[in-house]
């Protein structure tokens, strides 16, 4: 950029002019004789020697190196004197004066000047009854929407609603315009224009970048003689980003930046700056013209915005062609032709590198606005008889000088540009009409993360009601055709406008940085807007993703309305969680909610608490935090003490118990644990247990499909087993029973529930174990024979130092089960060793353990394939037993515990005890 160079006046002409005023005029003095043609020599050649040294002065001036970006240029004392002689010699009656340095100089008017743009033609207006219905509908649905969601207002509206910014007094604020022209003969209708505003501008600031017209704009300006309108150019042409380069310099509040299409009203900058400073608008870019880009088709693509005889292409607003006029402030996806905007809006623009620079400045500034700012973009009303509340008031100039509508390329670039924008968190009025509910967005930052998510992934997207989508980072992380490739899609998927792979850029964006900054505000940025626009149940990477782009992720999901879980999940149990896709999406949300503890009940058996620990180390907890805890008696031995006080547990807390005065095994075991809420899950686990690798599988899922399902309703469940049982243990006889060979007619792997509750390894609900403490307070004596429940037919009425016998009693008075697992051969998620203990192997324990009937193997496989369906069954058709093994209902279940009729509180024959969950204490009867 440099200063701006006046055409030089000709030599010849100058000294045509001279020799004919100097020599061709009368002498002056007559007493001076002097041979007429030696006068003329001398004067000639004196003027020669003047012209020569004023060809010289041009020269040394044009060849001189120029200062960039000067934007009020100083003219040398020749040019100006250059001037001051053609004026003199070709217009002797100079129009006006201007004094300077001791010269007077002559200059032009911009009556001289003043190029006008001859509008030689006619407003389009389409005919196309198909056209102009579509393009109406989809405006009166848009502003329908807008109206409803946050309410839009018409001219006289918004012109009443309190704003920081007066016409008058001390709080009128400073307007920065900036006038960009090529090629355009509008400059002067603009400066007129803004001569005249209610509001008037700070500054003006006319860009010629580039510009063949460089000169007579340069004169136009000068014609002004404003001390506020200045002129800045440089040959180098900064095309449509450099006028938003230059905003960056200004000092003012607001800056207004018009192409050279756009004449504003003399009201413009009175309305634009009583809108942004109110305080639903401050935080936007108003604008006269803008645009709605391209809603979803029918076959779930995205057209061109260019796209003909279709609703789905979007609008131009205003649109005079299908008689379209904005009479209420409507939102848009990106301004045209025209941007009003604090100026520390401005810098927004460039916190991404644009898609490109040879076009789509208008979108790149909205869809930054809104991704890093919450910025909106709008198309403020117009009065329709009052041209001067208008920013375009010959609007025939902007709707036919669109480059869009003349180049295809361009068109392709900005289809490219828009969409792009869209799929990296741009919510364009189509998201923010049709919000998007998916279940899973998958994010991978590296090609290697595409691959450990990739079964999860397919699982996802070929489970029929199911939907999910990929982000990848893009850039040099993984770019999105290797990733395509390793997820054995085609190529075109990251080119198609279609919703499936979403590639952020971020390598592009982060450049050369070594900092972390960048990546977290890129993907922080993008997978906020995502998660608006698709409200995923889950978010699901890897546990091992970099640590920002974990926090990034991680803050996105907190954004989300619909409690968005972010799920990060151990690459090796990837394969082994693709019942995840099975689970119903109302229950995914809930991935997170639920904390799990593991508690050990312990004493002096250290060779087998190692091998339970050993298990527990070595199975699947998806990156879940799960507290670990030892309750131990008061004559624990030496050994099982270092082994607890070393042992180190990398799934969540270790707490260490240990009684004074020993307490028994009822105690040991009801006291282990207490629900800190309604969503902590307690696991009891004596240490002659061990455990399979997919036992916390087991409980996840089990919990999210019958119990944090909103849509099931199964209150009756209070715990999750383990083990399967292979004998029916409360009566005498205790007969084997094989619950494959018993569910056959329904289908032998099925899951189902159990008036029994399980001791070698289940997990208990806190409602339902705070009501048991409640039950055992009440019902607990060291003399068991007071106990007044006596079961028919059950062995356990005998039963005298067994917290399970009062379990049984709750669970068989108010109807409750417990859900069990059940696979061949009974293999199970926990086994028991049947080791000498409080009960197996006791001296006063007349019954006799066969260690086949008890220890079961283990599950060694994914289990969820084995399921019918190889899903878990819908709780309603899961099959109930009773405590003898009987198939009966759940209602069935309860008239058994009401006839018995020996609760805490007596009801009658039709009713159950209610109680308070938050205490477990019993309240009231009610019926069943």
């Amino acid at each position: 950029m440099g200063l701006i160079r006046t055409p030089s006046m000709r030599s010849g002409d100058l000294l045509e002019g001279m020799l004919n005023d100097y020599v061709g005029g009368k002498p002056n003095n007559s007493k001076m004789r002097v041979p007429k043609s030696s006068a003329r020599l001398v004067a000639g050649l004196t003027l020669l020697q003047f012209a020569f040294a004023m060809y010289a002065t041009f020269l040394l001036y044009y060849m001189s190196p120029s200062v960039d970006l000067r934007t009020k240029p100083d003219f040398s004392w020749a040019t100006r004197i250059a001037h001051q002689w053609k004026h003199f010699i070709t217009q002797p009656h100079a129009l006006s004066s201007i004094q300077e340095n001791g010269l007077v100089i002559n200059s032009f008017s911009p009556q001289e000047v003043c190029e006008h743009e001859k509008i030689d033609f006619s407003q389009k207006k389409s005919n196309d009854e198909l056209m102009i219905r579509l393009k109406t509908e989809l405006y009166n649905e848009v502003l329908a929407f807008q109206q409803k969601s946050f309410g839009t207002e018409t001219l006289p509206e918004l012109m009443k609603m309190k704003s920081r910014w007066s016409t008058r007094g001390p709080n009128v604020p400073k307007i920065t315009v900036i006038l960009n022209h090529f090629k355009r003969k509008t400059l002067c209708a603009q400066l007129n224009s803004l001569l005249n505003q209610t509001l008037p501008f700070h500054h003006v600031w006319v860009l010629s970048f580039g510009s063949p017209n460089e000169l007579s704009l340069k004169r136009i300006v000068d014609s002004y003689n404003h001390s506020r309108i200045s002129f800045i150019s440089s040959s180098y042409d900064f095309k449509y980003y450099g006028r938003f380069q230059m905003a960056l310099q200004t000092e003012a509040d607001f800056v207004y930046i018009l192409d050279d299409d756009m004449i504003p009203g003399t009201k413009m900058l009175e309305i634009l700056a009583h809108v942004g400073g109110t305080d639903k608008y401050r935080n936007s870019v108003l604008g006269s013209i803008g645009r709605i880009l391209p809603f979803r088709q029918k076959d779930f693509t995205f057209p061109s915005y260019r796209k003909f005889r279709s609703k789905e292409a979007g609008l131009y607003l205003p649109d005079p062609a299908y008689d379209i006029t904005v009479e209420r402030i409507v939102q848009v996806d990106f301004l045209s032709s025209s941007w009003f905007l604090s100026a520390d809006l401005v810098k927004t623009l460039f916190i991404e590198t644009p898609f490109t620079f040879m076009t789509g400045e208008d979108l790149h500034l909205s869809y930054q606005l809104q991704k890093y700012r919450n910025a909106g973009s709008f198309v403020l009303p117009v009065d329709p008889n009052d041209k001067e509340t208008w920013g375009d008031s010959e609007h025939r100039l902007a709707y036919v000088s669109e480059t869009t509508v003349i180049f295809k390329d361009i068109v392709q670039v900005r289809d490219d540009q828009w969409w792009k924008s869209l799929t990296t968190g741009y919510i364009t009025q189509w998201a923010a009409m049709y919000p998007q509910k998916i279940d899973a967005l998958f994010y991978a930052h590296s090609l290697s993360e595409v691959k450990a998510l990739a079964p999860l992934l397919e699982k996802f997207r070929t489970t029929p009601g199911r939907k999910a989508y990929i982000v990848v980072s893009g850039g040099h992380y993984c770019p999105c055709e290797q990733a395509a490739i390793a997820l054995k899609w085609p190529r075109i998927v990251c080119k198609e406008r279609r919703f499936k792979i979403f590639d952020l850029e971020i390598g592009a964006i982060s450049g050369v940085s070594k900092s972390d900054v960048p990546i977290v505000q890129a993907v922080y940025s993008s997978m906020r807007g995502l998660v608006k626009m698709h409200n995923p149940s889950l978010i699901i990477t890897v546990n091992d993703i970099d640590a920002s782009v974990k926090s990034a992720l991680k803050m996105a999901a907190e954004t989300s309305v619909n409690q968005t879980a972010l799920v990060l999940l151990p690459r090796p149990s990837i394969p082994k969680v693709l019942w995840m896709a099975d689970l119903r999406p109302a229950a995914l949300p809930n991935w997170n909610r639920m904390r799990i503890s593991v508690n050990i009940i312990t004493q002096n058996r250290a060779t087998s608490l190692h091998r339970l620990l050993t298990s527990l180390k070595n199975a699947f907890y998806l990156s879940d935090e799960v507290p670990l805890s030892f309750n131990m008696d008061s004559k624990v031995d030496e050994a099982t003490l270092k082994m607890v006080g070393s042992f180190q547990w990398p799934h969540g807390p270790k707490t260490i118990r240990r009684r004074i005065i020993q307490g028994g095994l009822i105690r040991a075991v009801s006291e282990s644990w207490y629900p800190a809420s309604d969503d902590d899950f307690g696991l009891l686990l004596e240490d002659d247990i061990e455990v399979s690798p997919y036992y916390y599988l087991w409980i996840k899922y089990a919990l999210l499909a019958y119990h944090y399902d909103p849509q099931v309703s199964l209150p009756e469940l209070s715990s999750i087993s383990l083990y399967t049982p292979r004998i029916v243990e409360v009566v005498k006889e205790r007969p084997k029973w094989n619950p494959t060979e018993f569910f056959k007619k329904i289908h032998p792997n099925t899951p189902y529930l159990h008036q029994l509750p399980c001791s070698w390894g289940a997990v208990f609900f806190p409602k339902h174990w705070r009501e048991f403490y409640a039950y055992m307070a009440a019902r607990f004596t060291e003399d068991a024979k007071q106990n007044p429940v006596q079961i028919p037919k059950s062995r356990t009425n005998g039963w005298q130092a067994s917290w399970k016998k009062f379990l049984i009693d709750m669970m068989y008075l108010r109807g409750y089960v417990s859900l069990y697992p059940n696979f061949p051969n009974q293999s199970s998620f926990s086994t028991n060793h049947m080791e000498p203990g409080a009960h197996i192997s006791a001296k006063d324990n007349v019954v006799k353990h066969d260690k086949t009937d008890f220890e079961v193997p283990l599950m060694k496989d994914d289990f969820s394939r084995m399921l019918p369906a190889m899903k878990m069954p819908p709780a309603s058709k899961l099959p109930v037993l009773n405590l003898f093994n009987q198939a009966v209902s759940l209602k069935g279940l309860k008239a058994a515990g009401a006839k018995l009729g020996t609760d805490v509180i007596t009801c009658n024959g039709s009713e159950l005890v209610v109680v308070d969950h938050h205490t477990g204490l019993p309240k009231n009867c009610t019926r069943f």
